[in-house]
This record gives C-alpha cells, sequence and structure tokens, in this order.
C-alpha cells in the first residue's frame, strides 16, 4: 500500500487499482504503472518541471496482479516491482535492462540496496531501488501494552481476536510467519519451516477482521479501533501518528523486523518515449522525492546522499539512523524459488478461505 496528504489520494484512486490508465494531459507517452498514491508529483517534481505535467498513470493492487496484466498483454513504459519480484519478471521477458550511464545519481544509490540479489545480472541493471521500508507490527498504542507488541507471537494471541489484520499479500505474510519460527533468511526455507510458517499463519488467521489491501484500509480501520494490531507497512503509523492518533511500529520485536525494496524498471514492450523514461527514473531518484518519501510516508530513499542530507534526527525517529544496525535482526523480501512462491501463495489462498 491515508486521511491526508498521500492518503487522499490513495482514497480517490483505490477505485481504479485495475489496469485503466489514470489520464494525464502531459503524460508525454509514457505510462507509469505503479502502486496507488505514488502518483503524488513531490515524488517526481523534476519531471514534472520539465515536462509540464506528470505521465499517465495505471495501478495494480499487488505484484502478482500487475504480473499477470502484463504477461496477458497490457502495455506500460516504467513498472515499479519489489525486491521479491524482479527476478521473476525479469525472467518472464516483461524488463529491459537499464542505462546506467543515463542517470547521473546511479553511484549515490546506497551499495547494499543497490546491489540486492536479481537487482543486477551479468553487469546489467535491470531495476532503480526508489524506496525500501519495513513490514512490520503496528499497534494501538492505548490498547496493547507495549510488552505484548515485542514478540510476534502476540498476533495469534486469542485476546486479540478479531481485532488484527494482516496484509492481503502472500509475500508480506509469509515475511511475517517466517519471522514467527525463527527464520530471518527465507531463501532456502525447508519444507519443515514452510509447514511451520504456515501453522502460525492459521493460528492468526483466528484473529484477523480483515485482511487489508492498500494503506487507506487499514488506516481507517486501525483509526477508528475496529484493528488494534496489525502487520503493515512504515506509512501507516507515520500518517495516523500525525493526525494524533495514538498508533506505532514496534521495530524492536523479539524476533525482528522485515525490510522490503522496490523499485521502477524500464519494461520490455513500452510503448512509450524512453527519454521521458529516463526523465522520470531521475526524477525519483532526486533529493527532492526522497525527502518527501522520508518525512511524509515513512519511507527511506535509495539515494544515499539524500538520506546522508537530511536532518539526522528525522533520519533517526524514521528509523533509519543506523543501517548496520537495521540489517542485524532483518528478513530482507529478496526473492525465493518459484516453486516455493507458488506453495506460498496456495497455501496462503487456503488459509484465509478457511482451510
Amino acid at each position: 500500500m491515508k486521511l491526508t496528504g498521500p492518503s487522499a489520494i490513495a482514497l480517490c484512486t483505490a477505485a481504479v487499482v485495475a489496469a485503466a490508465p489514470l489520464a494525464s494531459a502531459f503524460a508525454d507517452d509514457l505510462t507509469v504503472f505503479d502502486w496507488a498514491g505514488y502518483e503524488d508529483p513531490a515524488f517526481f517534481p523534476a519531471y514534472v518541471e520539465k515536462h509540464g505535467g506528470p505521465p499517465t498513470f495505471a495501478f495494480f493492487g499487488d505484484e502478482e496482479e500487475a504480473f499477470q496484466k502484463l504477461r496477458s498483454g497490457f502495455t506500460a513504459d516504467i513498472g515499479h516491482p519489489c525486491s521479491q519480484s524482479i527476478v521473476k519478471w525479469r525472467e518472464a521477458g516483461l524488463l529491459k535492462p537499464i542505462d546506467t550511464s543515463r542517470l547521473p545519481a546511479w553511484n549515490d544509490l546506497i551499495p547494499e540496496i543497490r546491489d540486492m540479489p536479481g537487482f543486477q545480472v551479468d553487469g546489467q541493471a535491470w531495476i532503480v531501488p526508489f524506496e525500501w521500508g519495513n513490514s512490520g507490527l503496528i499497534y494501538r498504542t492505548d490498547v496493547v501494552p507495549e510488552e505484548a507488541s515485542k514478540t510476534l507471537k502476540t498476533f495469534a494471541d486469542p485476546a486479540y481476536a478479531g481485532k488484527v489484520s494482516l496484509p492481503d499479500n502472500v509475500d508480506d505474510a509469509y515475511a511475517l510467519a517466517s519471522l514467527a519460527i525463527g527464520l530471518t533468511d527465507w531463501s532456502g526455507m525447508t519444507d519443515e519451516q514452510f509447514q511451520a510458517a504456515s501453522t502460525f499463519l492459521r493460528e492468526v488467521a483466528a484473529n484477523v477482521r480483515m485482511y487489508w489491501t492498500d494503506n487507506t484500509e487499514l488506516s481507517q480501520a486501525m483509526a477508528s479501533g475496529e484493528v488494534v494490531l496489525a502487520w503493515g507497512w512504515n506509512e501507516t503509523p507515520v500518517t495516523l501518528a500525525a493526525e494524533g492518533y495514538q498508533v506505532a511500529m514496534q521495530k524492536n520485536t523479539v524476533e525482528g523486523i522485515s525490510t522490503w525494496v522496490c523499485g521502477y524498471t524500464l519494461l520490455a514492450n513500452g510503448p512509450g518515449s524512453e527519454d521521458a523514461a529516463y526523465d522520470f527514473l531521475n526524477a525519483i531518484m532526486d533529493t527532492r522525492s526522497g525527502s518527501f518519501l522520508v518525512t511524509d510516508w515513512g519511507y527511506a530513499h535509495a539515494n544515499g546522499a539524500t538520506m546522508a542530507g537530511l536532518d539526522p534526527q528525522v533520519v533517526a525517529d524514521a528509523g533509519y539512523g543506523d543501517f548496520e544496525a537495521f540489517k542485524a535482526k532483518t528478513l530482507f523480501q529478496s526473492p525465493v524459488p518459484e516453486e516455493l512462491k507458488q506453495r506460498m501463495i496456495q497455501e496462503f489462498e487456503r488459509i484465509k478461505a478457511g482451510f
């Protein structure tokens, strides 16, 4: 996946997350296939300045949906997948390599982010990392005790029956389950570990009030008190806290936290302007874009120069002050073998259906 700022935009666009493009008078023959909310011009001010307005946007609800639509013939110029999907998209022939010589800020990207598995293959770059953040335990601090927030086992506590929300997202769900069983690297998950993770998700399912599909839905449920405990993204507590709600993300659970990295790709059959596409890629690497990302959405920017140029207290408050400490107890959502991914998809659907 906000009632003000980005949330107002996400709320307005939630009804069009199918494949129909959002029209733009300034499209310059460029279409961006994206998550709802990222069409905010504050994410690409340099593009707007050069082209007089934003490109056309089309939206998807999750990466599997986006993958299937692109494979079935939907066309766009730029996509916005995340770390766990980039290999699958490349191997399916959906992407074309990126000419990094056309990206002046390429070498400013944080090396550990830029060089994640699958991002660069055979000397070619396949994604421009943009944002990175967490899937973590989010809770109403006025309802859930601090001590209870410090373990992911709380999701399965019967005391929170009907008050829990998980994302309708297989990667995030199994990231939670993997951490809960003590696994911080899921790339080599064994059958026994898969069964243990699935069992945990079934235990949590007994408490689930709703599987959220976008941040607006989750934010509204937590604001009303319908949900008091959720597995979600940094954006939710940042925006809700700014609106006066007692909501926080617990980044120091016993089991750890999950980290994902997302970015923009050039789609193989994009019919639009390649020059405009590179203008967009450069715009999202701009420090102004990164500043908005950190301060308004609570995510970190892949551009290290952006992070270094921000107020250190702002970066620390967002949880990104010590990158080495950040890495120490996190499950990076790296690509998993396709066979395992398909098992996860099938089992998660069974769990949601009550089986």
